[in-house]
């Protein structure tokens, strides 16, 4: 996790409050589809598992895990930039 001062600048950001696994994900596919290689997707969820399944997604399909930010509300806002 990083801190706040280290927060890339997001190009996009979604909202996936509130799902449980795998609609954050999904999601994300679909957002990332939409935005420029290099550019920076900030994903915000509330589910428990996700920095576990945000690492493994980006291992898996070669986009860039920037930084996992934990809030003092429960959501956590991932950060990747497109491949």
């Amino acid at each position: 996790m990083t801190l706040p001062s280290d927060r890339p600048l997001a190009d996009l950001e979604i909202d996936a409050t509130g799902l449980d696994c795998p609609l954050p994900i999904l999601r994300t596919k679909k957002a990332l589809a939409r935005i420029e290689s290099g550019r920076v997707l900030a994903v915000l969820t509330t589910d428990a598992h996700a920095a576990r399944d945000f690492q493994a997604f980006c291992r898996q399909t070669g986009n860039a895990l920037l930084a996992q930010e934990a809030r003092p509300d429960g959501v956590t806002a991932h950060f990747l930039r497109r491949r």
